[in-house]
C-alpha cells in the first residue's frame, strides 16, 4: 500500500471530462489524478480497476478508527466497501456518463482491529444496465478470511445532470 507516496485533492474536472471512468480510475492509480482527501483520511487506496467492472482498494485501519466497542467502526468498513462498489461501476462508465449510489447493504462478518493489517476489499459489477448497475464487494483480512461484504445498486446518467 503506497498511500504515503500519493497526493490527495480532486482532479480537474475538464480533464477527467475527456476519458472514460476506467481511464480515470488508471489515472488516480498511476497518481495522474490526486486520490480522494477521504482515502487520506481513512488510510485507503484504489491498487487496480478492470473497464469490465472490477475496482480492489487496500487498506489499513489504525486506532484512530475504533467505535467504543474496541474494533474498526462499521463506518470505515462501509467506506472502503463502498468505495471498491462504487469505483467498479466507475470503471465502466463511457465518456459523459456519471453515477450516484441509491442504495447500499453491509454484512459485518467479524472485527476488524488496528492489529489486522492491510485489508483488501475487491468490488465486482453483477449487472450494468443502461441506467442501473449492481455491484458486490468482499472485504479481506492478510489471510484471505472475510470481514465483511456488501451489495450497490448505481444509478446512470449523463454526467451533467449531476450538477
Amino acid at each position: 500500500m503506497n498511500i504515503e507516496t500519493r497526493t490527495f485533492g480532486l482532479a480537474d474536472p475538464a480533464e477527467a471530462a475527456r476519458l472514460a471512468g476506467i481511464g480515470q480510475l488508471e489515472a488516480m492509480i498511476a497518481g495522474r489524478f490526486p486520490a480522494p482527501p477521504i482515502c487520506r483520511t481513512l488510510n485507503f487506496i484504489l491498487t487496480e480497476a478492470k473497464v469490465d467492472g472490477f475496482a480492489r482498494f487496500e487498506g489499513e485501519p489504525s486506532f484512530d478508527h475504533y467505535n467504543p466497542l474496541g474494533t474498526v467502526h462499521g463506518g470505515w468498513i462501509a467506506a472502503i466497501l463502498d468505495s471498491a462498489l462504487g469505483c467498479a461501476v466507475h470503471a465502466t462508465l463511457g465518456i459523459g456518463e456519471g453515477y450516484t449510489t441509491v442504495e447500499f447493504k453491509v454484512n459485518n462478518v467479524r472485527p476488524a482491529f488496528d492489529t489486522s493489517g492491510v485489508l483488501t476489499c475487491e468490488g465486482r459489477v453483477l449487472h450494468r444496465g443502461r441506467r442501473m448497475a449492481t455491484s458486490e464487494a468482499r472485504l479481506l483480512d492478510k489471510a484471505g478470511k472475510l470481514i465483511a461484504h456488501g451489495v450497490e445498486t448505481c444509478m446512470i446518467f449523463p454526467a451533467g445532470e449531476a450538477r
